[in-house]
């Protein structure tokens, strides 16, 4: 079996457990209300979701027993989002769980009632999300994505890895809300690195390629794709484009690499998944978000991509490689 349909059959099947019966005759089933941001049909959605369905089971969570799962995806349209969210609501979960801040900001906007999780957010303060992180004091808690001190890790591993670099396209879609939230640290820290960042605002698939084939043009360039639905959602045509037109590129996501691109550093998304489970259950216990303290992930990985980097003409410095996490031969 392939392991993507091995895991679609995981996550779409209740998992078989001793516990089982005891689910069933503990009162009503709950209600868990799931808003994800990406492609139903992508691995690296589903490994995760795998990951925080079995958490909750080992915290006595079953599937079909006392908990339902309403599992939502965006197919990466934010156009989506609160639609999505809205019919979500509508249905009065207990909790509901949210991936990526687009939809946290949605989900926010449709309801102060519901409590939600959310993993995957940057700047929950900034953003309105919570009062605090030690208190988020509404309706809302979770796991943070990135803090901005972050891009500075980003852009030097690209200066690393391509010393000759000079100019970087920073390359998002402007609509997403933490697009300034990178950016503004980001023009910070390229002066550091004598790099001069180029704000690459995209939408579409035709504008990541318009921008990456003009940015082809000047020598020594390089690419950086902060995290960004624009981004994940056309990752095949990016890495590709990378690719082709020979240029260094740094991912906040580390399935970047591992599909071809050069290198990454980021949080473990299962890890981050499991992780979140731990609330669900502690709200549907009676805890209240407004007491639970939102968390930042504990696990970063790095992950550098030798053949690519190979087929690109850069030699890893040993200090990049001594810091990896996983390297790909």
């Amino acid at each position: 079996m392939r392991r993507r349909d091995f895991i679609q059959a995981i996550v779409g099947s209740p998992i078989a457990s001793p516990l089982t019966a005891w689910a069933q005759q503990s009162g009503r089933s709950r209600l868990i209300g799931v808003l994800i941001n990406g492609r139903e049909n992508d691995p690296e959605l589903q490994a995760p979701l795998v990951a925080f369905k079995q958490a909750l089971e080992r915290l006595n969570w079953l599937d079909g027993g006392n908990v339902r799962f309403d599992i939502r995806f965006t197919e990466g349209n934010l156009d989506q989002m609160r639609g999505l969210t809205k019919e979500t609501v509508a249905m009065q979960p207990d909790v509901i769980f949210v991936h990526t801040t687009p939809l946290v900001a949605a989900a926010q906007k449709e309801t102060s009632t519901i409590p939600i999780v959310f993993v995957d957010a940057s700047d929950p303060v900034g953003s309105g999300f919570v009062a605090s992180l030690a208190r988020p004091g509404g309706n809302l808690t979770g796991l943070l994505l990135y803090e901005e001190s972050i891009v500075g890790k980003w852009l030097g591993m690209l200066k690393e890895i391509a010393p000759q670099i000079k100019r970087v396209a920073f390359i998002a879609n402007p609509k997403v809300p933490t697009y300034d939230y990178f950016l503004r640290t980001a023009q910070q820290v390229a002066r550091s690195f004598a790099i001069e960042l180029v704000p690459s605002p995209v939408d579409t698939a035709t504008d990541i390629e318009g921008v990456i084939r003009s940015f082809a043009d000047t020598p020594n360039g390089g690419l950086f794709f902060p995290p960004n639905t624009a981004s994940t959602a056309h990752r095949d045509l990016i890495i590709g484009l990378a690719a082709r037109y020979r240029l260094p590129a740094v991912y906040a996501f580390n399935y970047f690499p591992v599909e071809g691109g050069l290198m990454s550093y980021g949080t473990d998304h299962v890890d981050v998944f499991r992780q979140a489970a731990s609330y669900v259950d502690r709200i549907l216990r009676g805890a209240k978000p407004a007491e639970l303290p939102v968390q930042a992930p504990t696990n970063y990985k790095t992950v550098v991509n030798l053949k690519t980097a190979k087929a690109l003409g850069l030699d890893v410095p040993p200090s990049l490689l001594v810091r990896a996490d996983e390297v790909i031969e």
